[in-house]
């Protein structure tokens, strides 16, 4: 057990031969008044001079000092509890460490453990409970849980994302399949007629709480597909499926028709895709459901793609570019006219990317329209156009309406064909900055994509300023990320023609990653700024690899080379990095 003077927020114990249990105590009980910023100066968490800046920039910015420091990164969410409990004079527990007792924090419906960032982890005699808390001096909190549980509470301090994982941790989906079904009856008959305002219907609460499970866990798509009778359902987790929870066959085309009257399809129809939208609310969040039915030869399957606007970044600064690519990128889409592309597969980032863009170039002074399919995000200021191909309103037919509609910015959602991808390098031609999306593997391949689409090399060359292609890498936990030493012989089986080793981190995995060893996705950029050397190959049907060639010539750094700096970086790694660009040129190391 660390002493009272320990300062590590993963305190080991003294000598290393105990077992520690995630208890760090205080120095002294009961707390003073004392700021929080100076706790953290005397546990050695941040130097005082920065402190003092952070202090400066929070009384301009009108944010607390801690919130400066986390946004600077001077501090993480788990030193800041750890201060937060030696200025109350509290214990701070590591949850990834101690023994929580899974009895106790079952004692509150996980709604309330969510509202209060507490959530009880032991018991404590006869009639006594631990509540590990975000911030203990939330008296309201504590007096609500007492009246709850009917026990006494004590206060122990933990981090906001420790509190969050545990939380998620205690509604698991297969305890809910198995309620729904009990609670369905023994009747062996499927579940096919749904009412829709039966509330109550386990049907109901099972796809609500799989949908619900789903935006906790940040997945970006839920997939149900009938297998052997039964229905798989996967979570797409920052890029990477994983199976979550197997719905019973008597249940399967309930399921189905929930999800079809939440998006206003056809229940009746089974032999033909549907698709639709439909938007929730999930503990005060704003959810867009993009659905889709499948027919296959197994049965009718789904898959939901969540658009979480909170979770989304659209700032160009927190997307992951480095300094050199972010320079090129902002500087071809401040251009007054041109044509900037963004490629790269499906579910890489393009349009957050756009977004990101648009939202440096909104102000009054522009008119912005875009054309998507479907439109993501909405964004005050900007004049944005869905596609309706039912009703005429396709990529193509829309540009051509808004180039007569006095545009400075045209953003088109993706060029899918040639007459789209006409009209959009005509507009970048005629004095408006074009900014769209394209299906290819990397930035020089955009180029011959174009001319294969059809439009002529010379309007090409004259149109095209910028290309970007990107890719969404796993970023490493930072809390159970370890440090290693790749050997260049692993750097060159993984497609790096590396000659000497280098300082990196692998993935392990812990409580709070869900032991994957990864939380949360970071770019991969490589950005084509089009010169003229470049200009002259294009017209002259150069092929992709030539134009790639000159690209690097001219200063660009592959996707490659781009995930190994993030790589020294200790942001991802390698394995990574090999997995989301596949093969590839990269320069020797």
């Amino acid at each position: 057990m660390p002493g009272p003077g320990a300062t590590a927020v993963a305190a080991t114990p003294e000598g290393g031969t105990e077992t520690w249990d995630g208890v760090t105590r205080p120095r002294s009980r009961g707390g003073n008044a004392r700021f929080l910023t100076d706790v953290i100066v005397e546990l050695g968490l941040v130097p005082r001079d920065r402190v003092e800046s952070a202090i400066d920039a929070a009384r301009a910015s009108g944010v607390t000092p801690e919130a400066a420091l986390l946004e600077r990164g001077e501090i993480d969410q788990v030193a800041l509890s750890r201060a937060v409990a030696e200025r109350h004079g509290l214990d701070h527990l590591d949850l990834t460490a101690f023994n929580v007792d899974m009895g106790a924090a079952n004692l509150i419906n996980n709604a309330a453990a969510r509202r209060y960032d507490a959530v009880p982890v032991a018991f404590l005699g006869d009639r006594g409970l631990l509540i590990a808390m975000a911030d203990p001096a939330n008296v309201l909190a504590l007096d609500d849980i007492a009246l709850m549980t009917g026990y006494d509470v004590k206060p122990a301090v933990s981090s906001r994302e420790d509190i969050a994982a545990l939380v998620s941790r205690l509604t698991r989906l297969d305890d809910v399949v198995a309620a729904a079904t009990d609670e369905a009856g023994e009747d062996d008959a499927e579940i096919v007629d749904l009412r829709e305002s039966a509330d109550e219907a386990p049907v109901i609460k099972l796809v609500n709480q799989i949908i619900a499970q789903a935006a906790e866990q940040g997945a970006s798509d839920v997939h149900m597909a009938p297998e052997g009778g039964q229905m798989r359902v996967r979570f797409r987790v920052d890029g990477v499926l994983k199976d979550t929870t197997t719905v019973p066959r008597r249940m399967v085309a309930g399921v189905i028709s929930r999800i079809k009257i939440m998006a206003e399809l056809d229940i009746a129809e089974k032999r033909l895709p549907q698709d639709g939208r439909v938007g929730l609310t999930i503990d005060g969040r704003h959810i867009d459901l993009r659905v889709v039915t499948l027919p296959s030869v197994h049965g009718e399957g789904a898959v939901m793609r969540i658009l979480d606007k909170s979770a989304v970044v659209m700032e160009l600064d927190k997307l992951g570019m480095l300094e050199p690519e972010r320079v090129r990128f902002q500087r071809a889409f401040h251009q007054a006219y041109g044509a900037v592309l963004v490629t790269g597969p499906t579910g890489s980032g393009k349009s957050t990317s756009l977004y990101a863009a648009l939202g440096e170039l909104n102000s009054p002074e522009k008119n912005i329209i875009t054309i998507e399919d479907p439109v993501e995000y909405e964004v005050a200021g900007i004049t944005q156009l869905q596609v309706h191909n039912r009703a005429g309103l396709t990529f193509a037919t829309g540009l051509r309406s808004m180039m007569r509609a006095d545009p400075d910015v045209i953003m088109v959602g993706e060029v899918r064909d040639r007459e789209a991808a006409q009209i959009a390098v005509e507009a970048a031609l005629t004095g408006h900055l074009v900014l769209s999306t394209l299906h290819t593997n990397d930035a020089p391949t955009a180029i011959t994509r174009l001319i294969e689409m059809g439009i002529e090399p010379f309007l090409v060359a004259s149109a095209i300023d910028c290309v970007v292609g990107q890719r969404l890498a796993r970023t490493l936990c930072q809390h159970c990320k370890r440090r290693t030493i790749l050997s260049a012989d692993v750097l060159r089986d993984s497609g790096f023609p590396a000659r000497m080793d280098i300082e990196a981190y692998e993935p392990v995995g812990c409580s709070r990653c869900g032991g994957s060893g990864y939380k949360g996705r970071i770019g991969l950029y490589e950005v084509m700024t089009v010169t003229e050397e470049m200009r002259k190959l294009i017209i002259n049907r150069a092929s992709a690899d030539e134009i790639a060639v000159a690209a690097m010539r001219a200063g660009m750094r592959r996707l490659r080379e781009d995930g190994l700096e993030k790589v020294r970086q200790g942001r991802t790694s390698i394995a990574e990095v090999a997995r989301v660009t596949g093969t590839g040129v990269a320069e020797e190391y």
